[in-house]
């Protein structure tokens, strides 16, 4: 078994007030991932996801594949999951 990755994935467009957070929640519980998505103040949305590789990438293909007609752009950085989150969920502004 290989190292858990996190995944930060920035998408732009428009991407908010179009259900995206709460499609990538209701995406996220057919995948073994955790992490959460939330709507950034720039209007672009945030999406951080920990898991094995192989399963973050099929999680974060199936998001932008369902909310493809809403996406412009979407950034992928990847590194070291850092375990601190149990499930996947939605956050709100801080």
């Amino acid at each position: 078994m290989s190292e858990p990755q996190r995944a930060r994935v920035v998408f732009r467009g428009r991407v908010q007030g179009v259900g995206f957070r709460y499609t990538a929640r209701a995406i996220a519980s057919g995948f073994a991932v955790t992490g959460y998505v939330e709507n950034e103040p720039d209007g672009s949305v945030e999406l951080v996801a920990e898991g094995e590789r192989a399963e973050v990438e099929a999680f974060i293909t199936a998001v932008a594949r369902e909310m493809a007609a809403y996406i412009r752009t979407s950034d992928v950085h990847w590194g070291r999951a850092t375990g601190e989150f149990e499930s996947f969920g939605v956050r709100f502004a801080r």
